[in-house]
This record gives C-alpha cells, sequence and structure tokens, in this order.
C-alpha cells in the first residue's frame, strides 16, 4: 500500500498523457474528416433553393422537413421551391422526396410527422401552427450534416433525427409529450405545383403499411410506392379521405392520410422506415428489407456518413477553413442530383409508364440538363466516373420510351424545361473521353434525332436559316443553344467517320453569327424579312417574352463557347472583343421590365445566377488576357460564394452552380463541354488530390496562393514547364502532378 501511494503522480501523470491523447487523437479524426467540412444550409436561404435533410450520394430519397408553400406568389412563394427556406420557422413535416436548387416546386412526396395531443388531420396555417398539423422549431435545436438531420418540434416536443440509405428513410422520434401519440401519414401533401391524383394507404399488420402516391404537377405523371415500417405495433390506425374518416384497414382516395396510433408510455422512441419504389409496393419492401433490415439508427447514420466520406474523398484539398467548408459543400450540392430511380432488383419505371424488369444498369432521373451539361456533368467525368455510363443508359432509354432524348426529366416524366437539346454534349461529352459501355450508334442516332425535330425553331435550323423572332419566342437563345450541341455533334460524328454529318452539323453550329448585329455589339432577333427586332434595348429582360431565356442580349452576346474564335471575329477582332467584354463587368446593373428572378449576381451585366453565364469570365484567359479571368473568379469566389445560409446568390439548379465552384477553385473550368479543355483561372486552394481510376491520382499544388496572389504566374506539369491556356481531361485522368505558382502582379503579354 506504501508503495502505491509513492507511485500514484507517475500513474496518474502516465493516465493524463494517454486519456488527452486520446482526445486529441478522437478530435483530429474529426476534424480530418470530410464530412466535416459540409454545411448543408449554405444556399438554403434567400435563392438558393438547395435541399436540406438526409440523403446519400445519389439516392432515390431525399429524406427532409417541408415548410408552407402554396403557390409562386401566395404565402412563402418561389424561395420555398425545395421545400424548405432557412429563414422559415415551421415545419410541417418530414417528406421523402425533394428538389435541390431548382426553380419550380415539385415532389415532398409522402409526408410523416409525430404528433400527439389532439388528433389533427389538416396542414396549418400560414403563421398558425395550432390551426392545424405542424409545428414551430427553434434553429439553435436543428442539425444537419450529410446523411443526418435532427430537429426538436416544440409544439409536439418530440426530437426528430433522420437519415437515410439509397432508397429508404430512416426516422428516429423521440417523445416527451406522450398523451395521443401517434404517427400521422399525408399522402396528399404537396408543395403547391404538384396535386395528389389518387392515394392508396394500406395495414398489412401491427408494424407494417404500403401504399402509393399518384400526383400531377411538373411531373405530370408521377408514381411513387411505399412500404412503412414502425419498430412498436399500433395500437390504432385511423384513415381518412382529405378530413372524413374511413372505415377498414384500407383506404383510396385523392387525398388518403394516416394516423397511427401507439403507447408511448411503454415506448417512448418510435423507429420509423419508409421505403420508395417507382414500381410497386412489393418493391418498396423489398428495398426495405435489403438496404435496411435492423433497427441500429446510430449504425444507419455512420452508414451514411461513410458513403459521403467515400464520395467527398474523390478529391482531398488543402486550404483556409472557409475555403474548406465552401468547397466540400458545393461538391456535397453536386451529388444530389440525378437521382437513382430503380428497385435493388434493378426493377424501374420507364417515361413510357411500363415496368422494366432486371436493368443492367443503374437508372437515373433528376436531369436539369439545360444547366448541368455545362459544368456538373464533365465535373462528374472526372470525379464519379463510374456512374456515367449509367447516365448514357439512361438517357438512351428514355429515348428509346419517350422518342426523344431527356429535356428536363423527372420521374419518369418529360417536363420539356427550359431550350434546346442539352442531353447531347452530356452524352458526346462522355464518348469523347473514352466512355463507352452503352450502344454506340444507338447513342449517335439520339443525339442526330434531337437536331433534326421539327418543333421550336428546329425545322429552321435543319435548313441552315435563321429562326425568325416573330415566328419563335426565345429565338436566339435558341439559337445559341442549338448551335452548342450541334458543334458536340459534328465532333461525334468525326469520330465515328461521319464526313456528312460532320461538315453539315459544323456549318449548323456557325448560325449563331446569323444573330450577331455589328451596329450594336449583341445577338438579336431578326424577323422573317430579315430585318431587325425593333425597338431594341439589350437591358430587356422580361421572362419568357423576349428573343432570349432568362436574360438579355448583354448576357447572351457571350453563349458561344464552341467557337470563341468566330466571336471574336464577329467583333472585328481581339481587341474590340475584349473592349466589349470590358462593358459587361463594368456597365451598370439595371435590368428593364419585368424581369426573371434568376438574373442574379450581378456584376455590370453578368449574372452569375444564371449557368449561361458561368463561362464567360475564362474568355479573358481564352483572348490572351488571363488576369481578368483571375481578378473575376476571386470576386466572384468572395461576392457570390459565402459560407452562410444565402451563401449562393442563384438557384443551385440540381448542382450546377456549385459545380462552378468546384471547378474553378482547383483552377480551371470547362468552357466548352465537349472539348475536353479546362480552361485555366486562378485556384482557390493550395492543394487538390484528385483519386483516379487504377490507383492513380492527379494532384494539384498552388505555390504562393493568397489573397494577395491571384495570378497564375507560371505552371509545370509533372516537373516540367507547361505553356498552355487549358489542361485537357486526359492530362488528368492520366494522372500526375501540376504545380501552379501564383503572384500579386500578371504575366506581361
Amino acid at each position: 500500500m506504501h508503495f502505491f501511494y509513492k507511485r500514484l503522480p507517475t500513474i496518474l501523470w502516465v493516465f493524463s498523457i494517454v486519456f488527452f491523447s486520446s482526445v486529441l487523437n478522437a478530435q483530429t479524426t474529426i476534424k480530418s474528416k470530410l464530412t466535416g467540412n459540409v454545411n448543408p444550409f449554405i444556399g438554403s436561404a434567400k435563392h438558393g433553393h438547395v435541399f436540406v435533410g438526409a440523403n446519400v450520394p445519389h439516392g432515390a430519397v431525399q429524406l427532409g422537413p417541408s415548410q408552407i408553400m402554396q403557390t409562386w406568389d401566395k404565402f412563402n412563394g418561389w424561395d420555398w421551391c425545395s421545400g424548405y427556406n432557412y429563414d422559415s420557422p415551421e415545419i410541417l413535416g418530414f417528406t421523402h422526396t425533394h428538389l435541390s436548387g431548382t426553380g419550380i416546386g415539385d415532389l415532398n412526396d409522402i409526408l410523416l410527422l409525430p404528433a400527439n395531443g389532439k388528433t389533427q388531420i389538416v396542414r396549418a396555417k400560414f403563421n398558425d401552427m395550432e390551426s392545424g398539423y405542424g409545428s414551430f422549431f427553434s434553429k439553435q435545436k436543428e442539425v444537419a450534416k450529410p446523411g443526418y438531420y435532427e430537429v426538436y418540434l416544440d409544439k409536439y416536443k418530440v426530437k426528430a433525427q433522420l437519415t437515410a440509405t439509397e432508397r429508404v428513410g430512416f426516422h428516429q422520434y423521440t417523445y416527451e409529450k406522450k398523451d395521443n401519440a401517434h404517427l400521422l401519414v399525408d399522402l396528399g401533401f404537396g408543395m403547391g405545383w404538384d396535386e395528389p391524383v389518387e392515394t392508396y394507404f394500406k395495414q398489412i399488420n401491427a408494424t407494417t403499411f404500403e401504399g402509393y402516391r399518384f400526383s400531377k404537377g411538373w411531373a405530370v405523371d408521377q408514381r411513387i410506392y411505399f412500404a412503412i415500417q414502425l419498430s412498436v405495433p399500433v395500437t390504432k390506425a385511423e384513415l381518412y379521405n382529405v378530413s372524413a374518416l374511413q372505415q377498414g384497414t384500407q383506404a383510396t382516395g385523392k387525398e388518403i392520410k394516416a394516423a397511427l396510433f401507439f403507447d408511448a408510455e411503454k415506448n417512448a422512441q418510435l423507429k420509423v422506415k419508409v421505403a420508395i419504389s417507382p414500381v410497386s409496393a412489393s418493391n418498396a419492401l423489398l428495398n426495405l428489407k435489403t438496404e435496411l433490415p435492423g433497427w441500429d439508427f446510430n449504425a444507419a447514420v455512420q452508414q451514411a456518413d461513410a458513403k459521403w466520406e467515400k464520395a467527398l474523398s474523390s478529391v482531398r484539398i488543402e486550404a483556409s477553413p472557409i475555403q474548406k467548408t465552401k468547397f466540400y459543400t458545393a461538391l456535397y450540392h453536386t451529388m444530389i442530383a440525378p437521382s437513382l430511380f430503380n428497385d435493388v432488383n434493378g426493377d424501374y419505371r420507364g417515361a413510357d409508364k411500363k415496368v422494366y424488369k432486371n436493368a443492367t444498369f443503374n437508372n437515373y432521373t433528376t436531369f436539369s440538363l439545360w444547366d448541368t451539361y455545362r459544368g456538373l456533368n464533365p465535373l462528374m467525368t472526372i470525379l464519379q466516373p463510374e456512374r456515367v455510363n449509367d447516365i448514357v443508359n439512361t438517357m438512351l432509354a428514355i429515348y428509346q420510351q419517350q422518342g426523344k432524348l431527356p429535356v428536363w426529366h423527372l420521374h419518369g416524366n418529360e417536363t420539356n424545361c427550359m431550350i434546346g437539346y442539352p442531353a447531347v454534349p452530356v452524352i458526346v461529352d462522355a464518348y469523347l473521353k473514352g466512355f463507352r459501355n452503352y450502344d454506340i450508334e444507338l447513342a449517335y442516332k439520339a443525339i442526330r434525332q434531337s437536331a433534326m425535330q421539327d418543333t421550336n425553331g428546329i425545322q429552321y435550323i435543319q435548313k441552315l436559316k435563321f429562326i425568325p423572332a416573330d415566328g419563335e419566342e426565345e429565338s436566339v437563345a435558341k439559337a445559341m443553344e442549338y448551335a452548342i450541341s450541334d458543334a458536340s455533334i459534328a465532333q461525334m460524328a468525326k469520330a465515328l467517320g461521319k464526313k456528312d454529318d460532320f461538315k453539315y452539323f459544323t456549318d449548323r453550329s456557325k448560325l449563331y453569327q446569323q444573330y450577331f448585329d455589328k451596329s450594336t455589339g449583341h445577338f438579336r432577333g431578326r424577323m422573317a424579312d430579315d430585318s431587325w427586332r425593333t425597338p431594341f434595348n439589350p437591358y430587356n429582360a422580361v421572362h419568357r417574352q423576349n428573343d432570349y431565356c432568362e436574360g438579355n442580349a448583354w448576357q447572351y452576346t457571350w453563349l458561344v463557347p464552341q467557337d470563341v474564335k468566330g466571336l471574336i471575329n464577329c467583333f472585328g477582332g481581339t481587341q474590340p472583343f475584349l473592349t466589349k467584354l470590358d462593358s459587361l463587368f463594368t456597365i451598370s446593373s439595371k435590368l428593364d421590365a419585368e424581369t426573371s428572378p434568376d438574373i442574379s449576381g450581378l456584376i455590370g451585366q453578368y449574372a452569375h445566377g444564371n449557368e449561361p453565364n458561368h463561362h464567360i469570365p475564362y474568355l479573358y484567359s481564352m483572348a490572351g488576357q488571363p488576369w481578368k479571368t483571375a481578378e473575376i473568379i476571386r470576386q466572384i469566389d468572395q461576392q457570390f460564394y459565402t459560407d452562410k445560409p444565402d451563401g449562393l446568390c442563384g438557384n443551385d439548379d440540381a448542382g450546377e452552380m456549385s459545380a462552378w465552384y468546384v471547378f474553378s477553385a482547383l483552377g480551371f473550368y470547362p468552357v466548352h463541354p465537349t472539348s475536353g479543355e479546362y480552361v485555366f483561372g486562378s485556384p482557390l486552394i493550395d492543394q487538390a488530390t484528385i483519386k483516379l481510376p487504377g490507383n492513380k491520382t492527379f494532384r494539384i499544388t498552388v505555390m504562393g496562393n493568397s489573397k494577395d496572389n491571384p495570378y497564375i504566374r507560371k505552371i509545370e506539369l509533372n516537373h516540367k514547364p507547361y505553356t498552355k491556356s487549358f489542361v485537357t481531361h486526359h492530362t488528368i485522368v492520366a494522372g500526375g502532378e501540376m504545380k501552379i505558382y501564383m503572384g500579386n502582379k500578371p504575366l506581361a503579354y
């Protein structure tokens, strides 16, 4: 005993070292996890429209809170398109599908709400949570991480925790208030654009339920099936249609709801698993049993986190804490859509509403292609190559089922939203980069057919004529988009040895020149009699009522990424081109007439909040003034991407706004999406290691990077001088090392 007391200080000292070392190591592990750099709330306020909730990369389930929204101009309005906005203090319930960053609200299917007290089956009115179901909540009790969401519902005194697998939402509700405890299921719930057509709910036994929700909205014929399992048996189940009580254990109607009662005194914690399927309730149950057979909620959270960690580790960066947060949050947002649209057995519902069984590829949906063909899809060819062939196969299946490639496809429906045939650059880019696990001849047939339709002004383009402004709305915007895709078709035709098509589509890709008015220095509408549309106002940005789409003449004057040399020639040479480009960023930011809310993030007339503008800063580099590209990239980084809830200046548009940031932070951007070239700008990180197939890496080291050193002074590739203004895709995926040296003064030219 005497010996022990003499040794006690030493033992405590050793124990303290071991203990604090363990704590330090644990903190280091937590801090070093890439998921710890993600803040899902960024972009959830104002115009970002991002999804907030629990999901896994590209999962079919996006499980998260839904708030009050009716239509564009009622109640909360447009900035609640995802179903959630950071500024709202209420939650009506938790739904299993959400859109992220879009400009139209849809989905928010299968609402669940843990409730107690008086049974309420009609949603609460705006700003009055006592008038119906729903609850206020405090931001101090709200948590969002990749794969996990938590909130405390004040009205019900319930702690709600959510996580997910690819096709299953996992809820854990802890009830403090236990009287009349129940789980509300509302199949009629929608976000204003979406209206239920037919819903069905059936009790299988005391813990298992199934059904479907058919609705009409942006997706005009959406069908979603579900299976629900509870961790404790229900003591009673009440079914309603709208507000009328139904008899029996199953019910069909326009707005079926269920109140599932349980004994919270015995079981204060209720766990719920909800699986979805585009095919059937039995497939939904198969998804549930396959992906989430157990009830260990914490283990499911860890599995979701691990999936996000693996996805985010496709690129590891070194940067300041704020840059890391912005970068990995942006990368996270690029991995929400496209989303899976099949079951674990490969079954999916096609665009023709037929069920296709045992597909050999993963079927996807949520294709915001007018946005994502520019940056997100090219980014996937680097960071998520394992998904590219499946996406192309999905597009080809859609082509066979609906007679054309997808434009804006959502849950088996073609919304035809936006302009152009934007699936074309995605397929061509994949082909030219070596992705070939699909029917190549079918792919070419599909992209060619897109360009040979007799609608939307394409009938004029086929004859190598301009689209008359008095015969087609948004004529200039459509023509510019067609020219980009036609240049892509020409590239694939050349690669396949189709010489006649190569010449024909090359000629078509030059038709943009017919809209250039040298007297104004803008692209503008031409009438059928060959006169210019008058009066002409380059600031006019009336939504869908002029010659442009979500933009004006100032913004569309630069939409020629496929032929920058040709665009420069339109202005009469490099210097007048640069003078006009300077004006874009320095002229007044005024917009005439009622404008589209997408025209945001203005620097002069440059609108970073809308995707057709995203390549424009990089045109300086292509015209010999890369320092101006660098200056604008740094300004955009500081002004339009922050680590706050309003940290996006416009709709994320299914991840495209975020894809621009990921590319630009790495130091380059795909100006022409199918060229395989990424134009240098101004890297925002200190180091990046891109993980590539075959255990290869491409490492970027930025020397001397700082706020005061925005200019690229020198580049070395694999220890040799590199003098090109771009880096190719094949250079990156071959692996290697690039060093970029920064300075506070641009190179002299």
